[in-house]
């Protein structure tokens, strides 16, 4: 049965599905988990990967299914609502079927994006737990990569205040000469919180730290969880820890936290993190949460750890990609299906007529503002304008080999002959279509799509990736810049062009993922151009290095790793029944 979506909130359809949520023994035994696989807290269960991996590495995989989108509005256009249909809408026609998404920020829970839980009746359930911080995996993340600053900033205030004699006899540490100047890694916490992207540390007497600018970004963000979305195992990330770069000291060498002797506690920190959380739909369909958002530094995946569980234990298995098909798939390919050697069968691409109408050249869409008429009004020859950006997405991910899957989320205000033209257009392009209503007929709503991935899972691909594992950094972004993002070329500011050189130079970086730091809402560096601009290049800025991840990270344009808190953000409206205990509001 699904919810009225209409006249109810998400918090309050999450109320009335959690009734019947299987127990952590429920899980157990519906999904033939031996006891010791499951970690229960509460009402939910982690689950223990690398004891499900030993009994079920001979087991064949599942079929692997992507979700993307194209370029979104500022409001989003519903991958994990898509994911959520699929799982659905297969769990009716009675497949096996799981799936993994991320855990949402407290940033954008609290802003204006919400809690990236899906919607209406293709919705995550316990919605309020999913939101406000699970099973804490974003707090010890946030601790851990804080312990490297505190590692860092306590050894500089020693290193100023005693000499070498003092230093070797009151601390037993040797000199690291840091230079204030070359920190690398900074604070995080998980808000959007504009006033501590620039900050000054360690005002006071000597004793009061190191006096030097700083700076905070989101916890999301952060090296560590990228590092999280692919590691295969607890000795894979004790290894990562340990070679994160913190700082340079005064010749130019790297400090990392193994110089720090700081990566086994930041592992500590860390070690309940290996293991995804299990939750489900609100039609109880299982769904594994691992790793977090922000599809930049921080590879914007569900783990790959979640992957190849889901992969074992389901027949198929949907997995999620942050943004549009430019970024969140393109790094899908070509990092994280690398790294975890898995190969997906079919890529689902969500589009919405609301969305290409934007592209098309309608009025601005801003978040936390009423969405325009146009958007509620058939206009054929605006989304007639917008549709070259659905096809630019279907042109990337047919170029992995893959013929995708067009998912129309369709709104209530959408009209059929707007829905005809996209079809028809995403047909033309040479991909599988699929109309699907599931926000507000849950998997009734997606029998179509869930037949179409099925039907497209049968397809035999030519996966291939877009570069060869040899090709220099440089060749890479031009590569990745003119096939994914449209590009002519790119315009490396002469200091990044001097730095990619010097890493090309450098054996060490061979083996590096290149992962693109742009702008998920154009398929250029500027956010505001909209629709598949002709004639430009991508600048590049500068190159970061993630020596624990062992990321290079080219950044196209102005990109901040500390979000602002909007104006009007969601915090505003949510709060708790004091009878209850319950928390409103959430969306």
């Amino acid at each position: 049965m699904a919810y009225d979506a209409v006249k109810m909130k998400d918090w309050q359809i999450s109320e009335a599905a959690e009734v019947n949520m299987p127990t952590p023994d429920g899980w157990r035994e519906r999904l033939s988990l031996e006891k010791d696989e499951i970690i229960p807290f509460g009402r939910l269960c982690r689950l223990d990967f690398m004891k499900i991996m030993e009994r079920l590495k001979d087991k064949p995989d599942g079929k692997y299914i992507e979700v993307t989108a194209i370029t979104p509005t500022p409001l989003g256009e519903g991958k994990t609502t898509t994911t959520m249909g699929i799982l659905e809408g297969m769990g009716k026609r009675g497949l096996n079927v799981g799936g993994a998404i991320r855990q949402p920020s407290g940033g954008p829970t609290m802003n204006i994006k919400g809690t990236a839980a899906g919607g209406g009746n293709a919705l995550l359930i316990p919605l309020t737990e999913f939101s406000m911080g699970l099973t804490g995996d974003i707090n010890d993340i946030t601790n851990a990569h804080n312990l490297a600053m505190i590692a860092l900033t306590a050894r500089m205030q020693h290193e100023r205040n005693y000499d070498d004699e003092q230093l070797a006899r009151l601390t037993r540490m040797r000199r690291l000469n840091v230079d204030p100047t070359r920190v690398e890694m900074g604070w995080v916490m998980d808000f959007c919180a504009q006033s501590l992207r620039n900050i000054i540390i360690g005002i006071g007497g000597r004793m009061d730290g190191y006096a030097m600018q700083s700076k905070f970004s989101i916890t999301v963000s952060s090296e560590l969880m990228a590092i999280l979305s692919i590691v295969r195992d607890l000795a894979d990330l004790r290894e990562r820890l340990d070679n994160i770069t913190v700082a340079y000291d005064k010749k130019d060498n790297p400090i990392t936290t193994r110089d720090l002797e700081v990566g086994g506690a930041m592992t500590a920190w860390m070690r309940n993190t290996i293991n995804p959380t299990l939750c489900s739909t609100v039609e109880y369909q299982p769904l594994m949460v691992h790793a977090g958002p922000f599809a930049n530094i921080a590879v914007g995946q569900s783990s790959i750890i979640a992957d190849r569980i889901g992969l074992k234990m389901f027949d198929y298995h949907v997995t999620e990609s942050g943004f549009g098909a430019d970024i969140g798939f393109e790094k899908f390919w070509n990092v994280k299906c690398r790294l975890s050697g898995l190969k997906p069968h079919v890529s689902v691409l969500t589009t919405t007529i609301r969305a290409l109408k934007m592209h098309g050249g309608g009025p601005k869409v801003v978040a936390g503002l009423a969405i325009p008429d146009a958007y509620t009004k058939e206009d054929l020859g605006l989304l007639e304008k917008g549709i070259p950006n659905m096809v630019h997405h279907i042109n990337i991910i047919r170029t992995s080999g893959i013929k995708p899957v067009v998912c129309i989320n369709r709104f209530h205000t959408d009209t059929d002959a707007e829905v005809a033209m996209v079809r028809k257009a995403a047909e033309a392009a040479g991909a599988y279509c699929a109309v699907a209503t599931y926000w507000a007929d849950g998997g009734d709503g997606a029998l179509e799509l869930a037949d179409v991935v099925k039907e497209a899972c049968e397809d035999t691909n030519d996966f291939k990736f877009l570069y060869p594992k040899e090709m220099k950094l440089r060749e890479r972004v031009r590569t990745i810049a003119t096939v994914a993002y449209g590009a002519d070329g790119v315009a490396w500011a002469p200091e990044a062009e001097a730095k990619a050189k010097r890493l090309e130079s450098d054996s060490k970086y061979d083996d590096y993922a290149t992962m693109m730091v742009k702008t998920h809402l154009s398929l250029t560096h500027d956010p505001s151009i909209k629709g598949t601009p002709k004639g430009w290049a991508l600048p590049v800025r500068d190159v970061l290095i993630y020596s624990g991840a062992r990321f290079l990270c080219p950044c196209a344009g102005a990109i901040s790793l500390m979000p602002g808190t909007s104006s009007n953000p969601a915090f505003r409206k949510v709060d708790v029944d004091t009878k209850t205990g319950k928390v409103q509001g959430l969306f």
